[in-house]
């Protein structure tokens, strides 16, 4: 069957053929799952009817050509319904029979929960509560910047309704009048233990919709017709995203699981006796509608951007130079975009807004659409920068995780690092930042000490793959490198350095500074000390340290953060080849610091250059005893 326009056609033959599709959807996703073992049929059969009239009939995109710029886009939010989305693929012949059969084995496209691996999947799903989050970014970019009337569609489960950021998403999308966003909720009635909250109560989802601005339409989700018209309502409503609430029931189809609790993430126990009631295996063929034709652009490779230059000596903070990179970056990146928390003029990226309004975007207090959204943005080929304080970033953690499942690109930064943003007191505080983001894979983790040092690496990340973290301080410190100077990321700074050493310092950010001042109280003692500004945190230089190491015999690690998860693990994991594990002592902030100056801060947690003269003096002490 090639499906058409229900416009050509009678009701009756539409609803038929309509129908029959979702049939053949719901038999491939209960086969699928029986051939693995594994897989949540029944929660594909729920909203086969949903994609089989979004599929034939309003979803404009050549599955030949998935970078087309006029493609709509779909997000599967309710990323276990993978099954109905792999049948979809082989319905369009985008997937063969083969290839369908390979679900959830070792090494094939087709995971238990969709990523990018598949060219038609822009973002992974599996968490829930995500889809909608990124497809705001997605709207974004249709609306604000690529001005291309392609539609984003999300299907979301009634379960993941209930996550916080769902509706962080929704207040967004409803403020922005994103009416380029559908978001279509198969309310099936059923979670993972049990029923929702609100069960087949679509009237308790709409009003809630519909407070943030939404135009919202309830549906009996298994009338196919019903189902045509809605998504035609939502096509045609201007100034608003659209909800579309469908009810329908869990494994649909099938007396022995449809609205039973007990049967999610199961395959089917008799699968042959359900495919036979489902009436058989079936082999239509639908062709979607063609996405608008979109004029072609000439890429422009970027120039260099004349970045901030700074005097050694000056005091600046490393925020400031941040904002100021940012602005001149932009100037030449014309697909590089910024968002912040509502802290932009802490994080310093009121300095872009200034000057390219139309690439910056306010996403207020609320991380996790921050993180979402800047995921969604890159899908579309932009180059996102967002920001807030690195304290606050945790909440996004979720989001940053599943952003690297999904092979995305973006850059985060946090400011306000560390004990020594002085009086706001530890909830300001970002002090687990570092260990949050060394554990993403694949992961680029930087904490540049002066300004020229963030300029530099402010730039380069934009030349990187995969999540780029960056940390920024609230206060000023001295400009130790020149405007020219080149930070290589992997790379580190020696800045003391003499044949008689006889330990190293290992700083980054402020405590590089703590650690120059340390080396030289302990130079006028005679203890002569290697210093090393670790900018790049991860990956680390492992040559830097194997050599500081092979000379001196002795490490010292001196963070502002706390000391599980960064430098100092950092530098212990470069020793983790087999090497001779130098002597290694790790300063971090241990205590709960309260209200206090920066100075008092960093004396109190024993990273101030007394602590570290100190810890040095007590090695050289304890090492001439034995």
């Amino acid at each position: 069957m090639t499906a058409t326009d229900p416009r050509d056609r009678g009701a009756a033959a539409h609803a038929l053929d309509l129908t029959e599709l979702a049939q053949q959807l719901r038999v491939d996703a209960v086969r699928v799952a029986d051939l693995a073992g594994s897989g949540h049929p029944t929660s594909s059969m729920s909203a086969a009817d949903l994609v089989a009239v979004l599929l034939a009939h309003h979803l404009r995109y050549d599955f030949n050509r998935p970078d087309h710029p006029g493609n709509d886009r779909l997000i599967f939010s309710k990323g276990h319904a993978s099954p109905l989305l792999y049948a979809m693929y082989r319905a369009v012949g985008a997937v063969g029979e083969e290839e369908l059969r390979s679900y959830r084995e070792h090494g094939s496209r087709l995971e238990g929960h969709p990523t990018p691996r598949l060219p038609w999947v822009d973002v992974a799903t599996g968490s829930l509560g995500q889809g909608l989050p990124v497809a705001v970014g997605m709207a974004l970019a249709a609306q604000r910047l690529e001005k291309v009337p392609y539609r984003v569609w999300v299907l979301s489960g009634d379960s993941e309704m209930t996550e916080g950021s769902v509706w962080e998403a929704v207040e967004y999308a409803g403020a922005e009048h994103l009416d380029a966003l559908t978001l279509i909720v198969d309310v099936n009635r059923l979670g993972q233990r049990g029923p929702t909250r609100h069960q087949h109560d679509l009237d308790a989802y709409a009003r809630r919709l519909r407070a943030f601005d939404w135009h919202t339409v309830e549906v009996d989700g298994h009338d196919v017709t019903a189902v045509d018209h809605a998504f035609e309502e939502a096509r045609a409503t201007g100034g608003r995203p659209t909800a579309i609430l469908a009810a329908t029931r869990k494994g649909r189809g099938v007396a022995a699981v449809e609205d039973r609790e007990g049967m999610h993430g199961k395959p089917l126990e008799d699968a042959g006796s359900a495919i036979a009631e489902l009436g058989g295996r079936r082999s239509l063929r639908v062709e979607t509608a063609a996405p608008p034709a979109v004029p072609a652009t000439a890429p422009t490779a970027p120039r260099e951007p004349e970045l901030p230059r700074y005097e050694v000596g000056d005091k600046v903070a490393t925020r400031d130079a941040y904002g100021k990179a940012l602005a001149a970056l932009g100037a030449v990146r014309h697909d590089m975009v910024v968002l912040d928390g509502e802290v932009s003029d802490s994080t310093r990226t009121q300095f872009f807004a200034e000057e390219h309004p139309d690439r910056f975007f306010e996403c207020y207090i609320a991380e996790q659409q921050l993180a979402a959204a800047a995921v969604g943005l890159q899908a579309r080929g932009f180059l996102p920068y967002a920001s807030s304080f690195a304290a606050f970033l945790t909440r996004a953690h979720d989001f940053i995780r599943m952003a690297a499942i999904g092979r995305a690109s973006l850059c985060l930064v946090g400011s306000h690092a560390g004990v020594a943003i002085g009086k706001d007191g530890p909830s300001q505080m970002g002090l687990e930042d570092l260990a949050m983001f060394r554990s993403v894979h694949g992961s680029t983790v930087l904490q540049p000490c002066d300004a020229n040092q963030t300029a530099r690496l402010v730039a380069a990340m934009a030349d990187l793959d995969g999540i780029r973290y960056l940390r920024t301080m609230r206060g000023g410190t001295p400009v130790l490198y020149g405007p020219d100077e080149q930070f290589p990321i992997g790379g580190s700074k020696v800045l003391r350095h003499s044949r008689a050493d006889r330990v190293t310092l290992v700083g980054a950010g402020v405590t590089v500074h703590e650690c120059l001042k340390a080396a030289d109280r302990l130079g006028e003692a005679g203890i002569p000390v290697r210093v090393v500004d670790l900018y790049s945190v991860k990956p680390a230089d492992a040559a830097a340290l194997h050599a500081a190491a092979s000379d001196t015999g002795c490490l010292v690690t001196v963070e502002d953060h706390r000391p599980e998860g960064g430098v100092g693990d950092a530098v212990a994991e470069v020793f983790s080849d087999g090497r001779p594990m130098p002597r290694l002592v790790r300063l971090g902030v241990r205590h709960m610091p309260a209200s206090a100056t920066p100075e008092e801060q960093l004396r109190e947690a024993g990273i101030d250059a007394d602590a570290v003269a100190a810890a040095v003096e007590l090695l050289v002490e304890t090492a001439v005893v034995r």
